[in-house]
């Protein structure tokens, strides 16, 4: 037994996304979140990314449980992916465990140990001690942990902000915090997203203001509002400004349905059944008694405001009596995205409201001043930063020194690091196994490196195929090569390339002696090489080539 306690970060670092972190004391680990991300334009026909669980499967026997301190998809979104490898419970309130709950159902998961934790609740898993706190956020449901262990208490903020006054009217227990904290904190993570910002962030509320006044200004126009299906506490918002002006909702999206339906049921969402109208039934309302809540703040291609930006929802169809309303900010990497859809919106005649023009959406993450208020509470002995791109750890880094924290007791870490805290202080130990799996539509991992470079391959420079006939007896050619050119070109000039590489892929062939069959996959090397240096000649590109030998 080592009796020292080791915290080993297997996403959420030096990247905002894919958050996961494991405790680790003895027998006993207990994993803290378990998020996904998105890919990037580097990673053609990829779905998600989710952490690689290597040193989590190496130690399955250990892992007492998945705790969850919000349902984000950047902290819940792996579950389903983990949970098929890893048959372990998974703790969350109940929102949260309603948004994994549809998840699992959708991925056939129906033997998973979900756990309800209450805000201010309390449960052990082997040698944890685990305090759930409330925060707020852009959820509903989000929560920090006061995790006592061996060694100490180790104190993750999760995802948080500071709202003096909160839609759901519930403060957090700040004299709970400062308690713990002066019970002593011995290690604190804390997110570092918007640690760049000074100030504070807005309250949720400003954002119901500015959208009342939206209502109010546009009393004859149709009004559509995108908005991230998870932020309950804005749906709600709206709801109650709609009913204020005499307007239906109607829920349009499959995540906004599924959200919107999950929260009435546990009593999150405050919803009058006879307020909503069904999309079939929005030709039915006049413009002024409707507004629309839809998927899509981000540009998705497939959400239902992307759609109605270029005209493929058959149920909303966009004209000049309508007022859009984007309630959200573009994630980095969606700009292209947002504004693509935001131009294809305004060229059908829209009025489109965004938050570069008002108040419209506010973040869900603490800025300077927050972060520094709960640094005071807290008061911990060691930090780590976390839940940011490098630069956002250093800045946070930087922001703890100035409220008096020495440098040696603050430290960065990377993805895969692992750090031991015991009666000696915390110190920087050997990494574990961790890094990304890219997951498409046929499962876990099946994309690697190779795919990835293949993939992009053809989308840059295409695929020609070229069909031989051949004759296994005499090794005579008896019909071909017939080419099947795939995102290659179609201009005629190509096309005579391409026709002067059916006559380099038959000199080539004549080196060989296609009796043999052992031959033949030298042979279909020498036509790509061959094939493939006389068309980047050419064209200065470089398609896949694939021969293929039909008897």
């Amino acid at each position: 037994m080592r009796n020292a306690l080791q915290i080993a970060f297997l996403g959420g670092i030096d990247e905002i996304g894919k958050n996961m972190t494991c405790l680790v004391y003895n027998d006993d680990i207990l994993v803290v979140d378990c998020g996904m991300s998105f890919p990037n334009e580097e990673m053609p026909g990829v779905d998600v990314v989710i952490p690689d669980i290597t040193f989590l499967k190496q130690n399955q026997s250990k892992v007492r449980g998945i705790i969850l301190t919000h349902g984000h998809e950047d902290h819940i979104g792996a579950v389903p992916y983990i949970l098929k490898q890893l048959n372990v419970p998974v703790f969350g309130t109940r929102l949260t465990l309603m948004l994994l709950d549809n998840k699992l159902r959708e991925h056939r998961l129906d033997n998973v140990r979900l756990n309800c934790i209450k805000e201010g609740g309390r449960l052990q898993l082997g040698c944890f001690q685990i305090e759930a706190l409330k925060v707020s956020h852009s959820i509903a449901g989000a929560l920090a942990f006061a995790i006592t262990t061996p060694v100490g208490v180790v104190f993750f903020s999760g995802d948080f902000k500071i709202d003096y006054t909160p839609v759901d009217g519930q403060l957090m227990d700040f004299a709970r915090f400062a308690e713990i904290g002066k019970r002593g904190v011995q290690l604190l993570l804390m997110e570092s997203t918007n640690v760049e910002r000074k100030g504070y962030t807005m309250s949720e509320r400003t954002v119901g203001a500015s959208l009342d006044r939206i209502f109010g200004e546009n009393p004859e126009q149709r009004l559509i509002v995108a908005t991230f299906a998870s932020n309950v506490h804005r749906l709600q918002q709206i709801i109650d400004i709609a009913k204020k002006y005499g307007r239906k909702v109607c829920f349009s999206g499959r995540s906004m349905i599924n959200v919107a339906d999950a929260a009435t049921r546990i009593g999150e969402l405050k919803l009058d059944p006879s307020q909503v109208v069904d999309v079939e039934r929005i030709n039915r309302v006049p413009d002024k008694n409707l507004v629309i809540l839809s998927t899509g703040s981000q540009g998705e291609p497939m959400s239902a405001l992307t759609r109605m930006a270029s005209g493929d929802f058959n149920k909303v169809h966009i004209n000049k009596n309508d007022t859009i309303v984007i309630s959200a900010s573009p994630i980095p990497g969606n700009e292209k995205m947002v504004y693509r859809v935001i131009n294809n919106l305004t060229s059908l005649g829209a009025k489109v409201i965004y938050a570069a023009l008002a108040e419209v959406h506010v973040s869900g993450h603490a800025c300077q001043e927050e972060l520094k208020l709960m640094h005071s509470l807290l008061k911990p002995r060691y930090f780590i930063p976390v839940h940011g791109e490098s630069r956002h750890l250093i800045f946070h880094k930087e922001l703890a020194k100035e409220l008096g924290m020495r440098e040696e007791n603050i430290f960065i870490p990377s993805l895969g690091a692992c750090f031991e805290l015991d009666k000696r202080g915390l110190k920087k130990v050997n990494p574990v196994p961790a890094g990304s799996l890219l997951v498409d539509g046929l499962g876990v991992g099946d994309v690697g490196s190779v795919v990835l470079r293949d993939r992009r391959h053809l989308a840059e420079d295409g695929m020609i195929v070229l069909v031989f006939g051949i004759d296994e007896e005499s090794g005579q050619i008896t019909s071909g090569p017939d080419v099947i050119s795939r995102g290659f070109s179609s201009s005629k000039e190509s096309e005579a390339f391409i026709e002067r590489a059916k006559e380099v892929a038959l000199s080539s062939l004549a080196r060989y002696d296609l009796k043999n069959a052992g031959i033949h996959d030298e042979a279909k090397k020498a036509i790509c090489r061959d094939v493939k240096n006389y068309l980047y000649k050419k064209t200065k590109r470089s398609p896949m080539i694939l021969p293929i030998f039909v008897d």
